[in-house]
């Protein structure tokens, strides 16, 4: 806790005494023991009992000194994750306001460098949006972008329809656990080409959209290279004219209409066809052109964040085990990586909140 709390009936919590163990350090133990302690759960909602958590066996190194240096050499690699985080959320806000301020406010500049509607731009009025939008622009639909594409999944029961290294397959739930992120590679499973026959699925370009339209609708993720989906999405494969950046906000935007036009009894889906017809705004070619290079770096940063995190994360889980069962060494865990600069990880992010100042100026 980084402050005080209290905590409901559905919470074990373990005060722990500085003179005997150090918190940080029972912490990552007990991220070891995840199985272990679900074992000893009981019920369909699966209770841990207090009185077996009070006796559950915890493996302490007899010198404080030494937990805290295993701790900190995992809190070393968690601390520059979340700082990694911090910016790729300043940068989100970043990409994201200026998105509003073209697409949604329509301020962007016009031929003087000034903000267009703000500085009297001609606006029309455009029967088919019932609003209206700047001269030049069109009425559209989410089916301008591209071609929209839905998924399947291969019978379960059938082993080799799944495997570890075949093409990704993704999942709403693939998605869920990429919350925070714009990008995604692969998710628990991949499928096979039997399974990619079996169950007709079309193999999507790298920078495909991913849109979860059905329990729940609105998850959206950019794929890194060839994916898959299952049913409970609808793709989007860009045609040229409209340009990712563009793509992935205007689709995010228009979530909000998608929900509304979703049907089902036990859980709501949108249709394709439906999907389709979601009326949008379709802007000036140079506008999107102009926007593109503005945003595209600020997309590109993210990406680069995110794999970083996945490369951090991956090595602190490999280590974790065997820093706490004593395999390796804390100054043998410090060959594998580099203690991260706070510091410069801090000034990194003014930066990237300076660089949203003037991309917006």
């Amino acid at each position: 806790l980084k402050r005080e709390m209290t905590t409901n009936q559905a919470c074990c919590n373990v005060v722990i005494d500085p003179k005997k163990a150090d918190y940080k350090y029972v912490y990552y133990f007990l991220k070891t023991q995840y199985n272990q302690l679900r074992n000893l759960s009981s019920g369909v909602r699966k209770n841990l009992n207090s009185n077996d958590i009070k006796e559950f066996e915890i493996r302490l190194p007899d010198s404080l000194i030494t937990q805290e240096k295993i701790a900190s050499t995992l809190y070393s690699l968690d601390s520059k994750i979340e700082l990694n985080n911090r910016i790729n959320a300043e940068l989100e806000a970043m990409a994201k306001t200026l998105y509003d301020y073209w697409f949604v406010q329509f301020d962007f500049p016009d031929q003087n460098g000034k903000p267009y509607k703000a500085s009297g731009g001609k606006m029309v009025w455009n029967e088919e949006l019932k609003r209206e939008i700047p001269e030049g622009w069109v009425a559209g639909n989410l089916g301008n972008l591209g071609e929209i594409i839905g998924g399947s999944t291969p019978p379960r029961e059938i082993v080799e329809y799944f495997t570890e290294n075949g093409v990704a397959w993704i999942t709403p739930k693939d998605l869920s656990l990429n919350k925070g992120n714009k990008f995604i590679t692969k998710g628990e499973l991949d499928v096979s080409e039997k399974g990619i026959k079996a169950s007709s699925l079309r193999i999507m370009p790298p920078k495909t959209i991913l849109l979860s339209t059905r329990a729940p609708i609105g998850y959206l993720a950019i794929s890194r290279n060839e994916v898959t989906t299952n049913q409970g999405f609808k793709s989007f494969v860009l045609n040229s004219k409209f340009p990712l950046e563009f793509a992935y906000y205007s689709i995010k935007d228009l979530i909000p209409a998608i929900e509304n036009n979703a049907v089902g009894s036990t859980f709501k889906e949108i249709s394709l066809s439906s999907l389709k017809t979601i009326k949008a705004v379709l802007p000036d070619e140079d506008v999107l052109k102009i926007f593109c290079t503005k945003v595209k770096p600020i997309f590109e940063k993210q990406n680069l964040v995110e794999l970083e995190n996945q490369k951090l994360a991956e090595l602190r889980d490999w280590l974790l085990p065997m820093l706490m069962n004593g395999q390796v060494k804390v100054k043998e865990a410090e060959e594998y990586i580099q203690t991260p600069n706070n510091l410069s990880m801090a000034a990194e992010l003014e930066v990237v909140r300076y660089g949203k100042l003037q991309t917006l100026i």
